[in-house]
């Protein structure tokens, strides 16, 4: 991931700056309306914070943040598909088609930075838009194609310099942490795999779906006896030791690969058995007194930007778990719950229901953002599983994004030089802005300090 900006250094200050008063948002979780309100709420916050619609600014980009831009753009399509909203959708549209790069989510203005995981998070949008039967954009890319082209341009970087296989964190040898092999970057790949294998059924994606799995398994980074999910593993020593910090969306992204892979495989009892191991791995680690927590950051107050979100992800990655296999079903949606409980009394600081990090807590703590903000979108709109409960669509149960198996395939190089915002750029962005000015000057209230 990228650095955290400035800002996420000492947001957690803010608790003797400002004091939070008694205003929440109110969350009956039993009721379908009261969680589209909540959800509705949060999300009006979350997308205060994005400019890509207003003059001067580029769709879908975070300057300093790229990958923050899929993680937006994952909450408005679950949001969309949950509760009905289009508020978000011509933003979300644009702003995905405008980083879209060569059908592979790789834009020549970010290339020059971009971890693997980075590019992998915008496939994983595709994905969900496809899944979720968003309509592709009759102008640009389909959906489907999106997620194809980061699939085809991340199988190019399977590395077997060492390790006998995997996936680099980054991309290029200059970025910090070329020389490591991550569960983000491999996860995030056998998730994306998986989720093309169930929705088109070529075995191109399950065989590197189980490519991956079995890689990651063989390695340090995902122990398939005891579940535990390894941060990282060091290409120097031939990925023989590990870097074992605890992150929720390690488990998660795995254990959403494998709900995918025992849905397309009818109830394969291998791949249950990973879902099930995971998933109480996950519980055993993240869950505190029934709510999620992040808890190698929060507890310290050192949350960066990046850390914030992860679960968020993985809230989305439970609810769909809990629809793709069915005995974790209960087991889930009471954990979400909870979560979603706590995180509602989190979001009442500065009279405008701003959302927490600390769940936990049950009450504001200080902290701003929208990651904070997509975090909670997410918890939110995870509850909408009770009322709305079919699972994701594939193409033969009524999903219609356009397939292109050789979407993305250009000729990569190592010598890449960003290129900088052209003035073209910039008045593409202020026409297209001529759409959206409105809606964004309504939501501008929400914003108090921005997070890039």
């Amino acid at each position: 991931m990228l650095l955290p900006s400035p800002w996420s250094l000492f947001k957690g200050s803010l608790v003797a700056l400002l004091a939070a008063p008694a205003y929440a948002i109110t969350l009956d979780i039993s009721s379908e309306e009261s969680i589209k309100s909540a959800a509705s709420i949060s999300a009006k916050a979350m997308m205060s914070y994005y400019k890509g619609n207003l003059p001067g600014h580029i769709p879908g980009a975070f300057a300093s943040k790229w990958w923050e831009g899929g993680a937006l753009f994952l909450a408005t399509l679950q949001y969309w598909h949950f509760t009905g909203d289009t508020t978000y959708n011509e933003e979300t549209r644009i702003g995905m088609q405008w980083q879209a790069g060569d059908d592979n989510f790789y834009p020549s203005n970010y290339s020059a930075y971009l971890g693997n995981d980075d590019q992998m998070f915008w496939g994983l949008a595709g994905m969900t838009a496809a899944e979720l039967k968003f309509a592709d954009d009759s102008t640009g890319y389909s959906w489907l194609s999106l997620a194809q082209g980061v699939f085809n341009a991340q199988i190019d970087r399977w590395d077997t310099t060492a390790c006998d296989g995997g996936m680099r964190w980054q991309i290029h040898s200059w970025e910090s942490g070329y020389t490591l092999k991550n569960s983000i970057s491999n996860g995030g790949l056998f998730q994306l795999a998986a989720r093309l294998a169930r929705y088109t059924g070529d075995s191109l994606y399950t065989e590197w779906a189980n490519k991956i799995w079995n890689w990651s398994a063989n390695s340090p980074l995902l122990n398939n006896s005891t579940w535990n999910v390894a941060d990282s593993t060091e290409m120097e020593n031939d990925c023989a030791t590990q870097g074992d910090t605890q992150w929720s969306y390690n488990y998660g992204t795995y254990m959403m690969g494998a709900a995918y892979m025992y849905n397309y495989t009818n109830g394969s009892s291998t791949w249950l058995k990973a879902v099930d191991g995971l998933l109480n791995k996950t519980f055993d680690h993240f869950i505190v007194n029934g709510v999620l927590k992040e808890v190698t950051c929060e507890p310290s107050e050192e949350c960066n930007d990046n850390e914030i979100l992860f679960k968020g992800l993985v809230s989305s990655w439970l609810s769909f778990t809990a629809l793709l296999v069915p005995s974790t079903y209960d087991r889930i949606l009471t954990k979400l719950q909870n979560s979603a409980k706590a995180a509602a009394l989190s979001c009442t600081g500065h009279s405008n229901n701003t959302c927490g990090v600390r769940w936990y807590l049950s009450k504001y703590d200080g902290w701003m953002g929208m990651e904070e903000e997509i975090a909670a979108t997410n918890i939110f709109v995870a509850n909408m599983i009770a009322f709305s409960n079919s699972a994701p669509v594939t193409s033969t149960t009524g999903g219609n994004s356009t397939s292109n198996t050789n979407a993305g395939k250009t000729n990569e190089t190592s010598d890449y030089v960003m290129s900088t915002i052209t003035s073209g750029d910039k008045a593409g962005a202020a026409i297209l802005a001529v759409v959206l000015t409105v809606g964004a000057m309504a939501s501008m209230g929400w914003l108090v300090m921005g997070s890039d």
